[in-house]
Protein backbone atom coordinates (compact mmCIF):
# COMPACT_ATOMS: atom_id res chain seq x y z
CA UNK A 1 0.00 0.00 0.00
CA UNK A 2 1.33 3.36 -1.10
CA UNK A 3 2.04 5.93 1.52
CA UNK A 4 1.00 8.89 1.30
CA UNK A 5 2.55 10.52 4.22
CA UNK A 6 6.64 10.13 3.01
CA UNK A 7 8.52 9.99 6.16
CA UNK A 8 10.03 12.46 7.35
CA UNK A 9 7.26 14.68 6.71
CA UNK A 10 7.07 17.65 8.09
CA UNK A 11 3.13 18.66 10.11
CA UNK A 12 1.83 21.29 11.15
CA UNK A 13 -0.65 20.62 14.23
CA UNK A 14 -3.46 23.06 14.90
CA UNK A 15 -4.30 23.05 18.52
CA UNK A 16 -0.83 21.23 19.50
CA UNK A 17 -2.00 22.35 23.50
CA UNK A 18 -5.06 20.21 23.15
CA UNK A 19 -5.98 16.83 24.83
CA UNK A 20 -5.96 15.65 20.60
CA UNK A 21 -3.49 17.75 18.95
CA UNK A 22 -0.24 17.13 22.00
CA UNK A 23 -1.03 13.33 21.75
CA UNK A 24 -1.20 13.56 17.96
CA UNK A 25 2.08 15.79 18.20
CA UNK A 26 3.95 13.02 20.32
CA UNK A 27 2.75 10.28 18.08
CA UNK A 28 3.82 12.19 14.70
CA UNK A 29 7.24 12.77 16.51
CA UNK A 30 7.33 9.30 17.84
CA UNK A 31 7.31 8.04 13.62
CA UNK A 32 9.76 10.66 12.81
CA UNK A 33 8.03 13.37 11.38
CA UNK A 34 8.73 17.03 12.32
CA UNK A 35 5.86 18.58 13.86
CA UNK A 36 5.03 22.57 13.63
CA UNK A 37 3.28 24.25 16.10
CA UNK A 38 1.98 27.52 16.92
CA UNK A 39 0.44 28.71 20.29
CA UNK A 40 -2.59 31.12 20.36
CA UNK A 41 -0.80 33.88 21.41
CA UNK A 42 1.58 33.48 18.32
CA UNK A 43 -1.20 32.72 16.01
CA UNK A 44 -5.48 32.73 16.01
CA UNK A 45 -6.33 30.53 13.92
CA UNK A 46 -10.17 32.59 13.75
CA UNK A 47 -7.70 35.24 11.54
CA UNK A 48 -7.86 33.95 7.89
CA UNK A 49 -5.31 36.20 6.67
CA UNK A 50 -2.91 35.48 10.02
CA UNK A 51 -3.40 31.89 9.36
CA UNK A 52 -2.86 32.27 5.32
CA UNK A 53 0.65 34.21 6.19
CA UNK A 54 1.87 31.42 8.32
CA UNK A 55 1.10 28.31 6.31
CA UNK A 56 2.36 30.02 3.01
CA UNK A 57 5.64 30.76 4.78
CA UNK A 58 6.02 27.24 6.25
CA UNK A 59 4.08 25.00 3.58
CA UNK A 60 4.28 21.89 5.64
CA UNK A 61 3.78 18.58 3.77
CA UNK A 62 0.67 17.95 5.95
CA UNK A 63 -2.11 19.49 8.60
CA UNK A 64 -3.82 18.12 11.44
CA UNK A 65 -6.72 19.99 12.53
CA UNK A 66 -7.20 18.95 16.12
CA UNK A 67 -8.27 23.07 17.33
CA UNK A 68 -11.59 23.60 18.28
CA UNK A 69 -13.64 24.85 20.94
CA UNK A 70 -14.68 22.04 23.17
CA UNK A 71 -16.64 21.09 26.31
CA UNK A 72 -19.33 19.36 27.93
CA UNK A 73 -23.45 19.21 28.03
CA UNK A 74 -23.48 22.49 30.42
CA UNK A 75 -20.39 24.14 28.16
CA UNK A 76 -22.44 23.66 25.23
CA UNK A 77 -25.78 24.45 26.52
CA UNK A 78 -24.96 27.91 28.27
CA UNK A 79 -22.31 28.61 25.53
CA UNK A 80 -23.64 27.95 22.09
CA UNK A 81 -22.16 30.83 20.22
CA UNK A 82 -18.53 30.51 20.59
CA UNK A 83 -19.23 26.95 20.00
CA UNK A 84 -20.63 27.54 16.49
CA UNK A 85 -18.55 31.10 15.71
CA UNK A 86 -15.32 29.89 16.74
CA UNK A 87 -15.41 26.70 15.33
CA UNK A 88 -16.55 27.84 11.96
CA UNK A 89 -13.51 30.90 11.76
CA UNK A 90 -10.92 28.14 12.71
CA UNK A 91 -12.25 25.88 10.11
CA UNK A 92 -12.61 27.78 7.15
CA UNK A 93 -9.42 29.83 7.96
CA UNK A 94 -7.19 26.44 8.17
CA UNK A 95 -8.81 24.53 5.33
CA UNK A 96 -8.62 27.29 2.78
CA UNK A 97 -5.06 28.40 3.64
CA UNK A 98 -3.85 25.14 3.48
CA UNK A 99 -5.24 24.51 -0.04
CA UNK A 100 -3.75 28.69 -1.09
CA UNK A 101 -0.39 26.80 0.50
CA UNK A 102 -0.13 23.96 -1.70
CA UNK A 103 -0.56 21.58 1.60
CA UNK A 104 -0.65 18.32 0.32
CA UNK A 105 -2.39 16.31 3.13
CA UNK A 106 -4.74 17.20 5.52
CA UNK A 107 -6.95 15.45 8.56
CA UNK A 108 -10.35 17.24 9.94
CA UNK A 109 -11.24 16.11 13.41
CA UNK A 110 -14.78 16.46 14.13
CA UNK A 111 -17.18 14.88 16.43
CA UNK A 112 -19.26 12.03 16.85
CA UNK A 113 -21.65 14.39 18.24
CA UNK A 114 -22.27 14.90 13.88
CA UNK A 115 -24.27 12.09 13.77
CA UNK A 116 -28.41 12.42 14.38
CA UNK A 117 -29.44 11.87 17.85
CA UNK A 118 -31.92 8.64 17.17
CA UNK A 119 -28.82 6.93 14.83
CA UNK A 120 -29.30 2.99 14.68
CA UNK A 121 -26.09 1.42 16.73
CA UNK A 122 -23.09 0.94 15.71
CA UNK A 123 -23.45 4.44 13.93
CA UNK A 124 -21.65 4.11 10.25
CA UNK A 125 -20.73 7.42 8.72
CA UNK A 126 -23.30 7.25 6.14
CA UNK A 127 -25.80 8.35 8.93
CA UNK A 128 -24.71 11.71 8.83
CA UNK A 129 -27.37 14.14 8.19
CA UNK A 130 -30.27 11.32 8.05
CA UNK A 131 -31.98 12.76 11.36
CA UNK A 132 -32.13 15.50 13.78
CA UNK A 133 -29.06 16.67 15.91
CA UNK A 134 -28.99 16.20 20.09
CA UNK A 135 -30.25 20.30 20.84
CA UNK A 136 -27.93 20.03 23.39
CA UNK A 137 -24.77 20.52 21.14
CA UNK A 138 -26.19 21.40 18.27
CA UNK A 139 -24.24 24.57 17.60
CA UNK A 140 -21.31 22.46 17.72
CA UNK A 141 -22.46 19.93 15.69
CA UNK A 142 -23.34 22.13 13.11
CA UNK A 143 -19.68 23.54 12.76
CA UNK A 144 -18.57 20.29 12.42
CA UNK A 145 -20.93 19.36 9.59
CA UNK A 146 -19.58 22.35 8.18
CA UNK A 147 -16.10 21.32 8.20
CA UNK A 148 -16.73 17.68 6.81
CA UNK A 149 -18.40 19.74 3.79
CA UNK A 150 -15.61 21.86 3.54
CA UNK A 151 -13.55 19.26 3.15
CA UNK A 152 -15.26 16.90 0.73
CA UNK A 153 -15.72 20.37 -1.25
CA UNK A 154 -11.99 20.90 -1.79
CA UNK A 155 -11.81 16.77 -2.55
CA UNK A 156 -14.57 17.44 -5.43
CA UNK A 157 -13.80 20.89 -6.76
CA UNK A 158 -9.84 20.33 -6.24
CA UNK A 159 -9.16 16.64 -5.51
CA UNK A 160 -7.40 18.16 -2.59
CA UNK A 161 -5.90 15.28 -0.75
CA UNK A 162 -8.07 15.91 2.86
CA UNK A 163 -9.80 13.74 4.63
CA UNK A 164 -12.01 13.70 7.76
CA UNK A 165 -12.01 11.92 11.27
CA UNK A 166 -14.71 11.50 13.38
CA UNK A 167 -13.65 10.29 16.72
CA UNK A 168 -16.12 8.79 19.56
CA UNK A 169 -15.69 10.76 23.63
CA UNK A 170 -12.04 11.45 24.42
CA UNK A 171 -9.92 11.22 27.33
CA UNK A 172 -6.21 10.90 28.45
CA UNK A 173 -3.45 13.19 29.52
CA UNK A 174 -4.31 16.61 29.44
CA UNK A 175 -7.50 16.68 29.52
CA UNK A 176 -9.66 19.46 30.82
CA UNK A 177 -10.96 18.91 34.02
CA UNK A 178 -12.72 22.28 34.62
CA UNK A 179 -16.49 21.29 36.10
CA UNK A 180 -18.06 23.67 33.73
CA UNK A 181 -16.77 22.86 30.83
CA UNK A 182 -15.51 19.42 30.67
CA UNK A 183 -16.79 16.29 29.33
CA UNK A 184 -17.84 13.46 31.08
CA UNK A 185 -15.27 11.42 31.99
CA UNK A 186 -12.62 14.17 33.52
CA UNK A 187 -15.76 15.51 35.13
CA UNK A 188 -16.10 12.31 36.81
CA UNK A 189 -12.42 11.90 38.23
CA UNK A 190 -12.55 15.26 39.69
CA UNK A 191 -15.48 15.24 41.37
CA UNK A 192 -15.08 11.30 42.64
CA UNK A 193 -11.40 12.76 43.78
CA UNK A 194 -12.84 15.73 45.99
CA UNK A 195 -15.95 14.39 47.25
CA UNK A 196 -12.64 11.80 48.56
CA UNK A 197 -10.44 14.81 50.18
CA UNK A 198 -13.27 15.78 51.70
CA UNK A 199 -14.56 13.07 52.59
CA UNK A 200 -18.12 13.53 51.49
CA UNK A 201 -20.73 10.42 51.56
CA UNK A 202 -22.28 11.51 48.10
CA UNK A 203 -21.49 12.70 44.85
CA UNK A 204 -24.79 13.93 42.81
CA UNK A 205 -24.73 13.19 39.12
CA UNK A 206 -26.44 14.89 36.03
CA UNK A 207 -28.68 13.19 34.12
CA UNK A 208 -30.18 9.67 34.78
CA UNK A 209 -27.12 7.30 34.58
CA UNK A 210 -28.72 5.51 31.47
CA UNK A 211 -27.09 6.58 28.58
CA UNK A 212 -24.24 4.47 27.34
CA UNK A 213 -20.96 6.40 25.69
CA UNK A 214 -18.03 5.20 24.34
CA UNK A 215 -14.36 5.84 25.47
CA UNK A 216 -11.17 6.05 23.42
CA UNK A 217 -7.92 6.91 24.99
CA UNK A 218 -6.48 9.66 23.11
CA UNK A 219 -2.82 7.97 22.38
CA UNK A 220 -5.52 5.30 20.69
CA UNK A 221 -6.53 7.70 18.40
CA UNK A 222 -3.39 9.89 17.68
CA UNK A 223 -2.25 6.11 16.20
CA UNK A 224 -5.02 6.56 14.40
CA UNK A 225 -4.95 9.86 12.55
CA UNK A 226 -1.25 8.96 11.73
CA UNK A 227 -2.50 5.47 10.36
CA UNK A 228 -5.19 7.65 8.61
CA UNK A 229 -2.57 10.05 6.74
CA UNK A 230 -0.86 7.64 5.43
CA UNK A 231 -3.34 5.06 4.05
CA UNK A 232 -6.71 6.48 3.65
CA UNK A 233 -7.84 9.08 1.02
CA UNK A 234 -11.70 8.87 0.69
CA UNK A 235 -14.22 10.81 0.48
CA UNK A 236 -16.15 9.17 3.60
CA UNK A 237 -15.23 10.47 6.66
CA UNK A 238 -14.00 7.91 9.25
CA UNK A 239 -15.36 6.88 12.53
CA UNK A 240 -12.52 6.00 14.97
CA UNK A 241 -13.76 4.30 18.21
CA UNK A 242 -13.33 1.70 20.39
CA UNK A 243 -16.54 -0.63 19.55
CA UNK A 244 -17.30 -0.98 22.78
CA UNK A 245 -19.56 1.45 25.66
CA UNK A 246 -21.05 1.36 28.72
CA UNK A 247 -23.85 3.59 30.69
CA UNK A 248 -22.72 6.56 32.60
CA UNK A 249 -23.78 4.86 36.05
CA UNK A 250 -21.43 2.04 35.26
CA UNK A 251 -18.65 4.92 33.90
CA UNK A 252 -19.50 6.10 37.21
CA UNK A 253 -18.62 3.19 39.24
CA UNK A 254 -15.51 2.31 37.72
CA UNK A 255 -14.16 5.75 38.22
CA UNK A 256 -15.44 5.68 41.95
CA UNK A 257 -13.34 2.07 42.28
CA UNK A 258 -10.21 3.60 40.08
CA UNK A 259 -10.04 7.42 42.25
CA UNK A 260 -10.92 5.37 45.61
CA UNK A 261 -14.04 7.00 46.21
CA UNK A 262 -16.21 4.92 49.20
CA UNK A 263 -19.45 6.83 49.07
CA UNK A 264 -22.33 6.57 47.04
CA UNK A 265 -23.23 7.90 43.31
CA UNK A 266 -26.54 9.42 42.95
CA UNK A 267 -28.39 10.91 39.64
CA UNK A 268 -30.27 14.41 39.02
CA UNK A 269 -32.74 13.58 36.83
CA UNK A 270 -34.04 16.85 36.36
CA UNK A 271 -30.52 17.31 34.18
CA UNK A 272 -30.25 16.65 30.76
CA UNK A 273 -28.91 12.88 29.59
CA UNK A 274 -27.91 13.70 25.95
CA UNK A 275 -27.86 11.58 23.23
CA UNK A 276 -29.55 8.08 24.83
CA UNK A 277 -26.32 6.14 22.87
CA UNK A 278 -23.41 7.02 20.75
CA UNK A 279 -21.88 3.75 19.45
CA UNK A 280 -19.48 4.04 16.41
CA UNK A 281 -19.04 1.52 13.93
CA UNK A 282 -15.40 1.44 13.36
CA UNK A 283 -15.23 -1.35 10.56
CA UNK A 284 -13.44 1.19 8.20
CA UNK A 285 -10.91 2.12 10.91
CA UNK A 286 -10.13 -1.32 11.67
CA UNK A 287 -10.00 -2.53 7.73
CA UNK A 288 -6.74 0.04 8.07
CA UNK A 289 -4.96 -2.27 10.24
CA UNK A 290 -5.57 -0.14 13.28
CA UNK A 291 -6.91 -1.01 16.64
CA UNK A 292 -7.51 0.12 20.01
CA UNK A 293 -4.80 -0.68 22.81
CA UNK A 294 -5.49 0.94 25.89
CA UNK A 295 -8.39 -0.88 28.01
CA UNK A 296 -10.44 1.55 30.03
CA UNK A 297 -9.89 0.86 33.61
CA UNK A 298 -6.11 1.31 32.96
CA UNK A 299 -6.56 4.37 30.89
CA UNK A 300 -8.74 6.24 33.47
CA UNK A 301 -6.00 5.06 35.85
CA UNK A 302 -3.23 7.00 34.20
CA UNK A 303 -5.30 9.86 33.18
CA UNK A 304 -5.93 10.20 37.16
CA UNK A 305 -2.10 9.24 37.81
CA UNK A 306 -1.07 12.44 35.55
CA UNK A 307 -3.65 15.01 36.20
CA UNK A 308 -2.39 14.62 40.07
CA UNK A 309 0.73 14.94 39.47
CA UNK A 310 0.59 17.90 36.91
CA UNK A 311 -0.79 19.89 40.34
CA UNK A 312 -3.81 20.83 38.02
CA UNK A 313 -6.22 18.82 40.24
CA UNK A 314 -5.57 22.00 42.83
CA UNK A 315 -7.11 24.34 39.99
CA UNK A 316 -9.07 24.82 37.51
CA UNK A 317 -8.00 24.46 33.61
CA UNK A 318 -9.59 26.51 30.36
CA UNK A 319 -11.41 24.75 27.85
CA UNK A 320 -10.11 26.13 24.48
CA UNK A 321 -7.22 23.85 23.32
CA UNK A 322 -5.14 25.63 20.74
Amino acid sequence: MEDLLATPARVYVAGHRGLVGAAVARCLVSHGHEVLVRTRSELDLRDANATAAFLRDTRPDAVVLAAARVGGIMANSTHPVPFIEDNLRIQLSVISAAYAAGVRRLLFLGSSCIYPKLAQQPIQEEALLTGPLEPTNEPYALAKIAGIVQVRSYRRQYGASYICAMPTNLYGPGDNFDLESSHVLPALIRRFHEAKRDGLDEVVLWGSGSPRREFLHVDDLADACVTLLRRYDGDMPVNVGCGDDLTIRELARLVGEVVGYQGRSTFDTTKPDGTPRKLLDISRMTALGWEPRIALRDGIGSTYASWLSSGQSRSAVGAESQ
